[in-house]
């Protein structure tokens, strides 16, 4: 590039286009400064529909602008906040059609503990807020899972340590999802190995875990950094698994530990709030079916107790019949005098019957009887004759309706039925050919085969006299 010292010399200098001058910034930039790392706090943070990364890294004087395209963006171990401090990794660069500079970055990391710890104590408010941590929602944990999903290293001594601890307390089936346990993919992973476990199906080939264990051994702040990420958080939120967290020792909290349904301070007493005793479990249902047995026999005793003081202050079952047995021997020593009794007035009172039936009494109700079915007698031909005379004027009357609503009344009044080959034709339509009669009041008439339908008449003109149609 030529340089012009004397404003008298521009006329002679070269001339640059806007792209030649713009692509050699972004030349002279990117070979004089390379790959830098810058600190500052991060600013405005945008995230386009093209999943690339846009924000601001500034101090208290000067403002750097920084991009992180859609590939970069999904190697970032530490995703920029707004108000995050920061040391950023890229190269400088510049935008020619804006004429600005920018840092393309492809790392960030926060920068120093305090820093992280203002982030976590951030998210820690958003999601309190959120009612994530609402001892409410909680759930409890089953008293003895059949099945316990494990989300660890499968490498590290988490797993090793959850496995002896079950075999020790009682033996359960384990189901081990693998993650990372720290970096940049850990808290993708574990979030995903929640939501995976919750997908599955009860009972199914691959049964849902009845209770969720998420483990990882003690650490620096930025190894445990992972299950502080809000994907995280959420994710166990959202399980319908009971989950207890178990990250690292007892002295380190994490934002899983808030949102989980039981925290355990260690993985290894994860697994004793997960499994009771098994021993301790024996004796106890052993004592409790003692306790029962005894309760048992102690319950019958009393009862039967019960039953005999009630059998001493019944009555003998020979004084309870005493009275009823006497009661049937006076019955039976009264039985054959009222026998008798009886007996003497049922012939007392027939005796007095048949002194009232004489022969004389039945004749005249016999003559009586007679005399009235005489009398009937003779009156039984003239109430036929009048019954017969009233149904043949009521047959009379109704042959006279019928007759006139025949049809050959109908005749009478000027009508005519037509026949064709014996059958009544009554309509036009269809009219078939054949030997034709026309019936009359005063007989019939043979009118020969019938004529072919006529054609139709041409329209006469308006106003001329109709025609007078046939009488037939």
């Amino acid at each position: 590039m030529d340089l012009i010292d004397d404003p008298r010399d521009g006329e002679n200098a070269h001339e640059f286009t806007v792209s030649e001058i713009s692509g050699a910034i972004k030349k002279t930039l990117e070979g004089e400064f390379g790959r830098v790392r810058v600190k500052g706090e991060v600013g405005r943070v945008v995230h386009a529909r093209s999943g690339h990364l846009y924000f601001d890294v500034k101090d208290d004087r000067n403002t750097l602008n920084c991009t992180s395209w859609k590939g970069q963006v999904a190697r970032l171990s530490v995703m920029p906040e707004e108000g995050m401090e920061v040391v950023v990794t890229g190269k400088l660069s510049a935008y020619g059609p804006q004429s600005k500079y920018n840092l393309n970055v492809d790392d960030v990391a926060v920068a120093g503990e305090g820093a992280l710890m203002a982030m976590l104590e951030k998210r820690k408010k958003m999601l309190a807020a959120e009612g994530l941590f609402d001892p409410a929602r909680k759930k409890p944990l089953p008293y003895l899972p059949d099945i316990i999903g494990v989300v660890t290293s499968p490498t590290g001594a988490v797993i090793r340590d959850i496995l002896h601890r079950l075999r020790d307390r009682f033996p359960r089936k384990v189901l081990v999802w693998p993650v990372a346990v720290q970096g940049q993919n850990c808290a993708a992973e574990v979030a995903r190995a929640i939501e995976g476990f919750n997908a599955m199906t009860p009972g199914g080939a691959l049964p849902r875990p009845d209770v969720l264990i998420v483990a990882r051994g003690g650490g620096s702040i930025e190894d445990l950094w992972g299950f502080n990420e809000e994907i995280v958080a959420r994710a166990a939120a959202a399980s319908d698994i009971p989950l207890i967290s178990a990250v690292g020792h007892e002295t380190d909290t994490t934002l899983i530990d808030f949102v989980s349904d039981q925290r355990a301070p260690t993985p290894t007493a994860a697994a004793e709030l997960s499994v009771p005793v098994r021993l301790d479990l024996m004796a106890w249902t052993d004592g409790m079916g003692a306790r029962a047995s005894a309760a048992l026999a102690n319950q019958m005793a009393r009862r039967g107790q019960r039953v005999q003081d009630l059998g001493r202050a019944l009555p003998r079952p020979d004084m309870i019949l005493a009275p009823m047995r006497q009661r049937v021997d006076l019955v039976d020593e009264r039985l054959p005098a009222a026998l008798r009794r009886t007996v003497q007035t049922r012939h007392v009172g027939l005796a007095r019957v048949a002194g009232g039936l004489r022969p004389s009494a039945l004749k005249s109700q016999v003559d009586r009887g007679r005399h009235s079915l005489d009398r009937l007698a003779d009156a039984m031909p003239g109430k036929m004759a009048d019954r017969l005379a009233r149904l043949s004027d009521r047959l009379a009357a109704t042959d006279r309706v019928r007759e006139t609503l025949g049809y050959k009344e109908t005749l009478k009044r000027g009508y005519a039925v037509v026949r064709v080959d014996g059958a009544v034709t009554t309509a036009k339509k269809g009219f078939p050919k054949g030997a034709v009669e026309v019936e009359f009041a005063d007989g019939r008439v043979d009118v020969g085969a019938a004529a072919a339908p006529a054609k139709k008449k041409a329209a006469k003109p308006k106003g001329s006299p109709p025609e007078q149609g046939s009488l037939l």
